[in-house]
């Protein structure tokens, strides 16, 4: 397989294509797979496919097998069939897979909230690919309309959405298999970031809750623990803090030289850089104070997943009122990295601990009252070190996947467009 550069463009509807491909409507090229009724399927179980179980950002829908009564409404699908989101905001999410071949008895059911497409006359992969591409991606998004509620697309904006595909079968197939084969890179480093995922929750059970060499234990209110760890609290042991927003109003407390850190960047790991930065003017005019470089700091407030999240400070930084800062009071028996991950490993615990009916919310002295078995330091610093290893390992990956991402997007770009064109024999 080779690549070469195609001198002339057609300027069309879609942006500019090669002159030897061709324009086609989507309902020109493939159909959607007709409905089948359940009173025709004569199996007691069969394989359903929610919309969770359909990837972001992978090739194959995954499934699960459930009783035929207790599925209500369904899409019907078959091994091959790409199903599209139709719904927000899974659709704007990217939520698109192929029905694998090993689905049981030859065909599935899946969630009403999909398009079961059948290529016809265009390679299904790079079907897959051109449904996946930015470009008719936008097309599709700003085709959804409300109905109960929700946007969904309409069947016949999806049918009518105008591809530009090669003539040649073969052409489609090599565009197809090069990004297949990122595809795959891909899948193969998120499969190393799941196996180390698993492996630190399993060295954070072990370490957290046994220690190191340890034979002895007690139970506490946190739970059992080595009878050589002392039981204690966040408050006991640290001095718990806040910070604050300057006004809005005033330009001129924004935009300066110190990091503020807001709740919404409190995420796990190391933070080094903010989305905003204050002046010293901000600064002094607001409950905003700078926290010394290794501090942990929590949210305490937000949508979703944020409270109870932490991070430690790479950098001195302010922070605002939607986040707590925490120090140790004795630098010598409570190292801040095994208080990180403790926090980090009781994470639905803390989370659990918000009060407020409309958002429930941390508050500083809720963060004081959190619960925390310590070893010694010594000990601390060699479980911290472990787990900090396993977090190292996730960093790198992580890079790796979003590395890859980055090129198969800028390949999509080039290859779907036929900027570069592969050269077939």
């Amino acid at each position: 397989m080779m690549f070469y550069k195609e001198a002339s463009l057609d300027e069309t509807q879609i942006g500019g294509t090669p002159k030897d491909w061709k324009i086609v409507k989507l309902r020109d090229v493939c159909e959607l797979r007709p409905g089948r009724s359940k009173k025709a399927i004569k199996a007691k179980e069969v394989a359903f496919i929610p919309m969770e179980l359909i990837p972001e950002d992978g090739v194959y829908v995954d499934f699960e097998m459930r009783d035929l009564n207790g599925v209500s409404s369904c899409t019907y699908c078959e091994p091959g069939d790409i199903l599209l989101a139709k719904i927000t905001p899974s659709l704007e999410n990217g939520k698109q897979g192929v029905v694998p071949n090993n689905i049981p008895y030859g065909f599935g059911l899946a969630t009403t909230e999909v398009f079961p497409i059948v290529s016809r006359d265009i390679d299904r992969m790079f079907l897959f690919y051109s449904l996946r591409f930015r470009k008719y991606r936008a097309v599709i998004e700003a085709s959804m309309r409300a109905t109960t509620g929700r946007l969904r697309v309409p069947k016949d904006a999806l049918l009518n959405l105008r591809i530009s595909p090669p003539r040649s079968t073969e052409e489609q197939r090599e565009v197809a298999r090069v990004l297949s084969t990122l595809d795959e890179a891909i899948q193969r480093t998120n499969e190393i970031i799941v196996k180390t995922e698993r492996l630190k929750k399993g060295l954070m059970q072990e370490l957290l809750t046994k220690g190191i060499g340890h034979k002895e234990f007690r139970d506490t209110d946190i739970g059992t623990i080595p009878r050589q760890w002392k039981a204690s609290t966040v408050g006991r042991e640290c001095i718990v803090g806040t910070g604050g927003t300057p006004s809005r109003k005033h330009a001129e407390y924004f935009g300066g030289s110190i990091p503020w850190v807001k709740s919404t960047e409190v995420d796990y790991g190391v933070i080094t850089r903010t989305e905003e930065r204050i002046t010293e003017l901000g600064l002094q005019n607001s409950n905003a104070k700078i926290h010394p470089k290794g501090t942990l700091v929590m949210a305490m407030y937000g949508q979703g997943i944020t409270r109870g999240k932490c991070a430690i400070l790479g950098v001195d930084a302010a922070i605002n009122q939607a986040c707590a800062a925490i120090t140790p009071r004795n630098s010598d028996i409570i190292y801040i990295p095994y208080l990180y991950h403790w926090c980090q490993s009781r994470y639905e615990h803390i989370r659990n601990l918000g009060q407020g009916a409309n958002q429930p919310n941390l508050n500083l002295s809720l963060v004081r009252s959190v619960k925390v078995a310590l070893p010694s330091f010594p000990e601390q610093r060699r479980i911290a070190q472990t787990l900090s290893t396993a977090d190292k390992k996730l960093e790198l990956e992580r890079d790796e996947k979003a590395k890859l991402e980055r090129i198969k997007r800028g390949v999509m770009d080039l290859l779907l467009t036929g900027k570069i064109r592969v050269r077939v024999s």
